[in-house]
């Protein structure tokens, strides 16, 4: 999911300010209840210490640090407790996760100003955030011990979760301090440790926070909520996008055994039923006719020879410099390529699900909601109740990959819809993996098309890249995001490039489908880093260049982080050119959310018509590396989400319009034998943390594709490659 600056309901200027200003300001807030703010430290009913809105320290000696990004298993239970745990000087076996309550005011992404998770901010806007509260608490506990003791401050040491004072002796765990923490002053300025000393943050040996209750299975998702009298809720959606429900036959339905009733909602006809069973089988025997004359009925192919053309309908401009049709006009040898990247689904492995609990005043609900503030919003609009009167559980969540982050929060309105079409009670939301995938919300179509001009030495002196595709936030509530008539995110990555092009030009032109989009893992910059990495490999080898030193040779001198991940990876690979033989390889770089990513792909051809990867490199300037196993392990996921969505997947629309794929027999993931030996360096570097949940995908698609155009002569201007393949 893409960062989300300037929202519509971004808080005022003086709410921001409090939200990343002063640390006493933040530092004085603490839990009263569900999200309810005071500005003094508290005791609650079991003896637990609550400094302020994101720590409680327990009698037991347990810290619990309140995570306000939903863990999806991108590490936010484990990032942002470190950071505490290093500020407290805590022992990290005494720490614990816990999602914090919905509340824009104390819990808001200061990216967002609101309170939500993706755009790989999670770690970067919470970095300082947590460190102060953790800071303030330690101080906290350490003047507890020092009136205590009759003792000065200075002279009290805190190791692995022990407050002590060596000259008398005395010491004193978190938890026997608690209470009388708790009257200690509320620091209004706190020093930080100095990084040269962290202890955990930067380290490998920490284990994740929610390893342990992931593998054994107690971790609660949201198919692990039951309530008394819960219903089960399957959902019939129409068959094309922006078709609706005409007549509906529902005797059949309710005639299956454990179905209650079928009702009517905006988004389709849902079938409510005593088990799960019951519903998706009384669902799929409705008779429904649907209204399809405001359906999208065009296909995939139709889609593309349309988007095609709209290319050559004067896109807008949104970067250029020099006369890029003379440069190229006067090359001595111009290259033009035009790609296609297909509709891609999310496929993560928990669809949509959600639970509510509706009584008369209020509703409680339990679901893994990435932007829980608009989506708190929206249920309440539908509802007819205050926001104040709904309270949001963050659930464990198995995978979004940004399709749980919608500008227009169609799955909590659905959610809210089902309990308001049959009144108070507990209902389960559960969408079946063929829901998921036909039901939109895809990364967008998208057709490139470049051109590029070489000197009579090879060297680039002309550049342009026009983008056609659907906007993800036009129309929304962050179209505010929008600028003259541009979406960032339907072109990020291919402005802005590391590299002296000569003269460029770059354009977008929007066009208009009737297939809802979505951001999806990395965004623009999937389709983006694709064509700017192959093409200019292209342009490189045209020109007699070597694939890594051209692209050193192009990168803007102040352009040093790109470069330092360049040089690394082509270290680790042993790079002397792609090879030869029947293993090749192939580079790409590409930065995005902040962070700067360099890899290196071995592929061979195993006669399958596609590439088959044996080995990666991947060089990852990250800034400060939190917790470094994390950072691997999303570079690795990164790099195997990319690696099979750029061979085997996409979404197509047949004749009419009506989605092709259903499940993961049709749209297959990556499997355990296609996964490649990865290998990660993470560069020291003494900037903030930024993104790593997203910056590991981009680059292996053209990593992969350079290197089998080294081996084969044959390059894919059409995703996926199995496409080409048949």
């Amino acid at each position: 999911m893409h960062p989300l600056t300037k929202l519509a309901f971004a808080p005022t200027p003086s709410r921001r300010s409090f939200l990343t200003g002063s640390a006493g300001l933040i530092l004085g807030l603490h839990l009263a209840g569900r999200g309810r703010a005071q500005t003094a430290p508290a005791v609650a009913e079991d003896g637990s210490f609550e400094p302020n809105a994101f720590i409680r320290v327990s009698p037991d000696n347990t810290v619990t640090v309140l995570v306000k990004h939903i863990e999806i298993g991108q590490g936010a239970n484990t990032g942002l407790p470190i950071l505490v745990a290093e500020e407290m000087d805590a022992d990290w076996s005494q720490m614990r996760a816990e999602q914090a309550p919905s509340d824009p005011v104390i819990y808001a992404n200061t990216a967002f100003g609101i309170q939500g998770t993706g755009g790989s901010t999670g770690l970067s806007n919470s970095y300082m955030t947590m460190r102060q509260a953790g800071a303030a608490a330690r101080a906290m506990l350490v003047s507890a011990a020092a009136d205590a003791w009759g003792v000065a401050a200075s002279g009290i040491t805190v190791e692995k979760g022990v407050v002590a004072h060596v000259e008398s002796g005395r010491s004193a765990t978190f938890g026997e301090l608690a209470q009388a923490a708790a009257r200690a002053p509320v620091p209004v300025d706190v020093a930080l440790k100095d990084p040269a000393d962290f202890t955990l943050v930067g380290g490998d040996g920490v284990m994740r926070l929610d390893s342990e209750a992931k593998t054994k299975g107690t971790a609660k998702f949201t198919i692990d909520v039951f309530r008394d009298g819960m219903q089960v809720v399957a959902m019939a959606h129409p068959p094309k996008f922006g078709a609706t429900v005409g007549a509906v036959d529902d005797a059949a339905a309710l005639a299956v055994s454990g179905v209650n009733a079928v009702r009517r909602v905006p988004s389709g006809v849902a079938v409510y039923a005593d088990n799960t069973f019951a519903a998706f089988k009384g669902r799929d025997a409705l008779v429904i006719e649907w209204d399809e004359s405001g359906a999208e009925t065009r296909s995939s192919e139709q889609m593309i020879a349309d988007f095609s053309a709209a290319l050559r309908e004067d896109p807008l401009t949104f970067e250029e410099s020099g006369d890029v049709d003379a440069a190229i006009d006067g090359a001595a040898q111009v290259l033009e390529a035009e790609y296609v990247f297909p509709y891609l689904a999310h496929a993560a492995m928990e669809p949509l699900d959600g639970v509510i609990e509706l009584t008369e005043t209020g509703a409680e609900i339990w679901s893994g909601m990435q932007i829980p503030t608009t989506s708190q919003g929206t249920m309440a609009a539908v509802l007819g109740l205050d926001q104040s009167a709904l309270a949001i559980n963050t659930m464990y969540t198995g995978g979004s990959f940004g399709r749980r982050a919608t500008p227009d929060n169609h799955f909590a309105a659905e959610l809210a819809n089902v309990a308001k079409a049959a009144g108070p009670g507990a209902y389960k939301l559960v969408w079946t993996r063929e829901n998921d995938m036909r039901g939109g919300y895809y990364r967008p179509l998208t057709v490139h098309s470049l051109r590029g001009g070489l000197d009579a030495d090879g060297n680039v002196v002309g550049w342009e890249n026009n983008i056609a595709n659907q906007s993800i936030i036009a129309g929304s509530a962050f179209e505010m995001m929008m600028q003259d008539g541009l979406d960032p995110t339907a072109f990020e990555g291919s402005n802005h490039l590391p590299y002296d092009l000569g003269a460029t030009r770059m354009g977008w032109k929007q066009v208009e489908a009737g297939v809802p989009v979505l951001w999806w893992r990395s965004v623009g910059h999937t389709h983006t880093g694709y064509a700017v990495e192959t093409f200019l490999d292209q342009l490189l080898v045209a020109g007699g260049k070597d694939p890594v030193q051209g692209r050193l040779d192009l990168m803007k001198g102040d352009r040093p982080r790109d470069c330092a991940v360049l040089e690394r990876v082509a270290e680790m690979a042993g790079w002397n050119g792609p090879g030869s033989g029947d293993r090749r390889m192939g580079v790409a770089v590409v930065r995005s959310f902040g962070s700067y990513v360099a890899q290196i792909a071995e592929v061979e051809d195993r006669g399958t018509g596609i590439p088959h990867v044996t080995r990666v490199w991947c060089a990852v300037d990250c800034g400060l590396a939190v917790t470094p196993d994390v950072v691997r392990a999303q570079m690795e996921g990164g790099i195997g989400y990319g690696l099979g969505s750029m061979l085997f997947d996409e979404i197509t629309l047949g004749e009419g319009g009506v989605v092709q794929q259903s499940n993961y027999d049709d749209y297959r993931i990556l499997r355990l034998n296609e996964m490649p030996q990865i290998e990660v360096a993470i560069l020291d570097s003494p900037e903030p943390p930024t993104g790593v949940g997203e910056p590991g995908t981009p680059p292996i698609a053209p990593a992969v594709a350079n290197a089998w155009r080294a081996l084969t002569g044959s390059m894919s201007t059409r995703l996926p490659f199995r496409a080409n393949s048949v």
